[in-house]
């Protein structure tokens, strides 16, 4: 696909692509933003590099794609409800979000997109990886495509926030709401369908992962085991994915309805600094 207003240069074979010629802290002409709304349609995941984005201009950028949404986990700055400050201090050995996942599945209408914010890179390590999930869905056999439409998935967040807790003692650069959201949080599971299809492409993508789904609908966790596991080693086979190495002023935007995600916990003993705000979703179908 050809475009007048920006250049796109593919990071990998099957996801991932580099936008370049737009500075995202001004005013972004409509055709412009339609030029980079589609490049993420088309690559599931795009960076941006040499930007200069403080708080309210990266809020800004991320409204043109919808309402923002605020993480019922972690706390957020003073005055700023819907910035994460994702961090990770030289002494600390905790990666926030390890493991492979799409952003709050538990919740009704999880993330439509999140957005990534480098502010301190470490010199080495700490990068991000990113799996294409119409990929996934797409080269499974047509009799386990026909068998996965008709399943739901029980998502729930208990066991992932339940492992936060004693991995943000009081000294950790980032904290844990303390208003009781946890706790709610905690408490939620939704329903939502085995593949999923996108509202914006119209392509179906499978929509599980190891962090927030422990069974089908109807079955028991033991019974949903295997084909959980072999769901979800599918989705991060090294085809299917990219490799983002971070700087300062480098953001990523990927799109959570078709997209999973891990950060690559190998920086322990440098500083890490990004700002996240997600953008709110609608419910999978």
């Amino acid at each position: 696909m050809t475009y007048q207003t920006i250049e796109v240069k593919p990071l990998a074979g099957n996801i991932g692509a580099e936008i370049f010629g737009v500075d995202l802290s001004g005013d972004i002409p409509g055709e412009t933003f339609a030029e980079i709304r589609r490049a993420w349609n088309e690559n599931v995941v795009i960076f941006f590099r040499d930007q200069e984005l403080d708080f309210e201009r990266q809020k800004a950028f991320a409204r043109r794609f919808g309402p923002l949404m605020v993480d019922p986990i972690i706390a957020s700055p003073e005055g700023q409800p819907e910035l994460m400050v994702v961090s990770k201090y030289e002494n600390e050995k905790f990666t926030f979000g390890e493991g492979w996942h799409s952003d709050s599945t538990y919740r009704e209408k999880p993330p439509m997109g999140s957005f990534l914010y480098c502010v301190e890179a470490p010199p080495q390590g700490g990068d991000t990886m990113f799996g294409n999930q119409y990929l996934a869905y797409e080269t499974l056999s047509e009799g386990l495509k026909e068998q996965l439409g008709q399943l739901t998935a029980i998502h729930n967040n208990i066991r992932y926030a339940a492992s936060l807790v004693p991995r943000f003692p009081a000294d950790r650069s980032m904290k844990l709401r303390t208003d009781g959201a946890v706790e709610e949080a905690m408490k939620a599971e939704v329903e939502h369908p085995v593949v999923r299809t996108h509202p914006e492409t119209g392509r179906k993508a499978l929509f599980v992962s190891r962090g927030y789904v422990n069974r089908f609908k109807g079955w028991t966790e033991e019974e949903s085991r295997p084909l959980l596991n072999f769901l979800c080693a599918h989705s991060e086979r090294p085809e299917f994915t990219c490799r983002f190495r971070w700087k300062a002023g480098s953001m990523a935007l990927w799109d959570n309805r078709c997209a999973q995600h891990k950060p690559i916990g190998d920086s322990n003993g440098y500083r890490r600094i990004m700002h996240r705000v997600v953008v709110e979703g609608d419910r999978p179908v």
